[in-house]
């Protein structure tokens, strides 16, 4: 799975451009401020319908602009291809376009154009709140098992009941019975999707990251939102009255973490802010190779700035990693030439010089 074309118009500093990029490495180099992250923020909204830099969208659409466009031609692992379209405008309204016909939803966006992105804030992934390593994991669940998305949907609509006869209790006794056993029938089989993805998981993260940096016993472990030796309807029925006073459940695949430890510790108070970014480019990395074995096409990168906090034996290593991922990759970066060695002969790469919204390609750095 590759973008053989996309098209830009009216996202942030860019100039309206038309890229075909190579179906493996992608290297975008010139200045700070010159757009190179921009365009991966275009990819990206193409795939998911939203920025990875701004949660508002009036950052993303060009001064005086009404609207963003992004339009991508996605040749398909199965074969053939397919023609995606993302529009949104000033007042949040956006329109999804999957050849020719409007999406309902981003979901089939990332299942058309699913993509990883490494950059400067990936740290978060370890420091951040259990939010951001939910999606990380159920971002891997959706795409390697196929029932996950209409059972997420059968276990937000039972959590919104719950809650709002919490808040509210507006259900009789038998409405509520009914919602908190569908609530626990969801819940277990999400739990059994995340805890069968984790156990694939595992194994690839390490081999990964022992091919990045040694860390002896880093260990990545999985909470599932509740207390591992009580069923899930007992822990609702013991927490009620606590649940009433906050408004909200408590228990639950909502509540679900992924923890990473060094020597007893939470690994994001220990390693340093290059260790992190190198543990977080594994499991990232790892996924992918999870996605191609399930056979749903590989994962598109987004790298945003790779040779930042990393050495020259490091960045090595990370662009060996993502070559043997056989994946197409977009990275961006100050100066090409520390990525020079970073590839094999045979590997095909393009570069694009970025330049105040202007984008050209250049030749190969290694002819």
């Amino acid at each position: 799975m590759s973008l053989s074309r996309f098209s830009v118009t009216g996202v942030r500093n860019l100039h309206p451009v038309t890229l075909s990029p190579s179906t493996r490495i992608n290297i975008l180099y010139g200045a700070n401020g010159s757009g190179k992250t921009s365009v991966l923020e275009a990819i990206h909204l193409l795939g998911l319908a939203r920025s990875f830099r701004s949660i508002r969208l009036q950052p993303v659409i060009q001064y005086e602009q009404p609207a963003c466009t992004v339009f991508g031609q996605v040749e398909l692992a199965e074969g053939g291809s397919s023609n995606l379209g993302i529009s949104r405008d000033r007042q949040g309204n956006f329109q999804i376009r999957i050849d020719g016909q409007n999406a309902k939803s981003a979901a089939q966006l990332a299942e058309t154009l699913p993509l990883q992105l490494i950059n400067p804030d990936s740290f978060r992934l370890l420091e951040g709140a259990p939010k951001i390593r939910r999606q990380f994991l159920d971002w891997g669940v959706f795409h390697v098992e196929p029932r996950f998305m209409s059972t997420w949907q059968r276990l937000q609509k039972a959590l919104r009941q719950r809650n709002s006869w919490l808040r509210h209790g507006t259900l009789d006794d038998a409405s509520q019975a009914a919602w908190d056993r569908e609530l626990c029938v969801a819940s277990a089989e999400i739990d059994e999707f995340r805890r069968t993805y984790i156990k694939a998981l595992k194994p690839v993260f390490e081999q990964t990251l022992s091919e990045l940096v040694q860390l002896e016993g880093l260990t990545l472990s999985y909470y599932r939102g509740w207390d591992k030796e009580k069923d899930l309807s007992i822990v609702l029925a013991s927490s009620l009255h606590r649940d009433q006073q906050m408004g909200h459940t408590q228990a639950g695949p909502q509540r679900a973490d992924l923890r990473l430890r060094l020597g007893g510790h939470n690994a994001a108070d220990i390693l340093s802010r290059g260790q992190q970014k190198l543990v977080v480019c594994a499991l990232r990395i790892a996924q992918g190779h999870l996605v191609s074995q399930a056979r749903r096409g590989q994962c598109i990168y987004l790298v945003d700035d790779l040779p930042s906090e990393l050495d020259e034996h490091h960045r090595s290593a990370l662009c060996r990693l993502l070559e043997e991922l056989h994946c197409q990759v977009f990275i961006t970066c100050v100066d090409h030439e520390l990525l020079r060695e970073g590839w094999q002969t045979e590997t095909p790469v393009v570069l694009f010089h970025v330049e105040h919204g202007s984008i050209t390609q250049t030749h190969d750095h290694r002819e």
